[in-house]
């Protein structure tokens, strides 16, 4: 697991064994506030150990910016702490928590400890969290899930954008629309760094370049997925498209955004097929309307 120190009170850990997943660690002057959780229980425990080391006090709060495991798995390893997140995370871990977390234990034995936690307080669209000398604005940041909330410390200027960036957007259970949304208010904070949910941390230097690739890749992914429905060509027909022709790299995440970029295009390309039947079946019906009034 990688330890990065951005600033004196904030520190990055990313997964050495899960898609270069992070979780922060922001020091205050009244406790300790984590920002996500990393997926295994041993790497958790190794940022409860960094904490306790730095004897700057106690954990008082562990933010979940949304519901998804190799996010919130770690959660329970800090008891003292409340749980904050989004109402809908709230609503979809209470739904599907267990169930995932059950199969996933029947894949790693390691995960057999863990239990999940749900947000006792809720975000619904803005919050601010004062504690000691820190500021630590949430905010509602839809697109790669409904619940996703990022973090903005005001005194670091540094964005905990949790998976509303990543190397490449990914949006199989979002929406690519509300995505964008949520990369343009990303802009309109000053920032010195950014922490992805997934890969590096970017500096204030790259972080608008970075924004901009990925609202241009979502753009053009919106349209050559309806584009094709409308054409009527298959959906494989788009998967032979390099995803260099979409402004993208295929190195970063160990190659692994080729695969997120595929996941992509079936998820939008059936979604559009389900909606232009609708579209379909609306104006059938209402031809069927106008003609019985006929």
């Amino acid at each position: 697991m990688l330890r990065e120190r951005l600033t004196e009170d904030i520190y990055v850990f990313t997964s050495s064994r899960y898609v270069e997943v992070t979780a922060t660690v922001i020091f205050t002057q009244r406790g300790v506030v984590v920002f996500d959780t990393l997926p295994f229980p041993s790497e958790t425990r190794e940022m409860r150990r960094f904490i306790e080391r730095a004897q700057r006090g106690d954990v008082r709060y562990v933010i979940l910016s949304h519901s998804h495991a190799d996010h919130v798995y770690g959660a329970y390893q800090f008891p003292e702490a409340e749980v904050v997140g989004h109402r809908k995370c709230y609503e979809l871990l209470l739904r599907y928590g267990n169930k995932g977390l059950q199969e996933a234990q029947k894949a790693e034995p390691e995960l057999n400890e863990v239990v999940l936690r749900h947000p006792a307080l809720w975000v619904e669209d803005n919050a601010a969290l004062h504690l000691g000398n820190k500021t630590i604005t949430l905010f509602h940041s839809p697109g790669h899930t409904p619940d996703l909330i990022a973090a903005y410390i005001e005194e670091e200027r540094t964005m905990l954008a949790s998976d509303t960036m990543m190397p490449i957007p990914y949006i199989v259970d979002g929406d690519p629309e509300d995505l964008i949304r949520s990369l343009e208010t990303l802009k309109q904070y000053p920032m010195e760094h950014l922490v992805q949910g997934h890969g590096e941390v970017l500096l204030r230097g790259e972080i608008e370049e970075q924004i901009d690739s990925n609202i241009a890749y979502l753009e053009k992914l919106i349209h050559t997925v309806r584009e094709a429905v409308r054409e009527g060509r298959p959906v494989q027909e788009l998967l032979r498209i390099p995803l260099e022709d979409f402004g993208k790299s295929r190195v970063p995440l160990e190659g692994l955004v080729v695969h997120l970029h595929r996941a992509n295009v079936v998820s939008l390309y059936e979604r559009e097929l389900q909606r232009l039947k609708r579209a379909r079946q609306k104006r059938r019906k209402a031809s069927s309307k106008a003609k019985a009034a006929a």
